[in-house]
């Protein structure tokens, strides 16, 4: 069997049966690359607004990391993880840990693909949650598409086991490297939301870069927030 379908096989082994589950899935669209010898600093946000089905408002997720490729393939990194609900304070929420493996070179076939694995621990609960996400991606021209295939399962004290499933979809348009608008696309068992956003990256000099994300997601049904504004400051060293 030809390698990359025999490393296709692997991944698809690797991603348990679909089940129901809940919570948006609105977040990161991920790339199925790692630069060498790379350090990265990494601030993320997401802010939900009214979701109309609950009334909830003003939800926000921040996300602190630190990662570090340590080889030619592979990428780690851990974060702190914090939310501010409406009428709450700034606190501690959760830890993650991930993983990133780059499984093809870049170009080597029709697609480029990888897998990232998340293992997130909420703090001062013993609640776990474990996922696994196939990275695909593939250029035409200017053009890039790329999509996050994604099932978690959460375990712990207190709650109800469960697994869930989501799809993250993004076309980009390579316009320039500090430019590059694009459209996104989430669903999951809870989520359906579309809208646009804006990436760039700035160079600081020799093997430093300063990337940056930014864009709106509006929910398309009734259990999706009516927005969700995210935003991504990257800083690669």
């Amino acid at each position: 069997m030809h390698i990359e379908y025999g490393r296709f096989l692997f991944i698809l082994c690797l991603l348990p049966a679909a089940a129901r589950g809940d919570g948006s899935s609105i977040d990161k669209v991920y790339h199925p690359y790692v630069e060498q010898l790379e350090w990265e600093l990494e601030w993320r946000l997401t802010h939900a607004d009214e979701n109309p089905l609950t009334g909830t408002k003003g939800e926000q997720k921040h996300r602190f990391g630190l990662g570090r490729a340590v080889s030619e393939f592979v990428f780690i990194e851990g974060y702190l993880i914090a939310e501010d609900s409406a009428g709450e304070n700034f606190d501690l929420a959760a830890y993650e840990f991930d993983f990133l493996w780059q499984l093809s070179e870049q170009g080597e076939y029709s697609l480029d693909y990888g897998l990232l694995l998340e293992l997130e621990k909420t703090h001062n609960e013993d609640v776990w949650e474990f996922s696994t996400t196939l990275l695909l991606e593939r250029e035409f021209g200017r053009f890039s598409g790329t999509a996050n295939l994604g099932v978690e399962y959460e375990w712990g004290e207190g709650i109800q086991d469960e697994v869930e499933t989501s799809l993250a979809l993004q076309t980009r348009y390579r316009y320039s490297p500090r430019l590059e608008p694009a459209v996104e696309l989430y669903t999951g068992e809870d989520t359906l939301g579309v809208g646009p956003v804006l990436l760039g990256m700035e160079r600081l000099g020799p093997m430093k870069a300063l990337r940056w994300e930014a864009g709106a997601i509006f929910g398309l049904d009734s259990d999706t927030a009516d927005y969700t504004l995210r935003a991504v400051l990257e800083y690669e060293f």
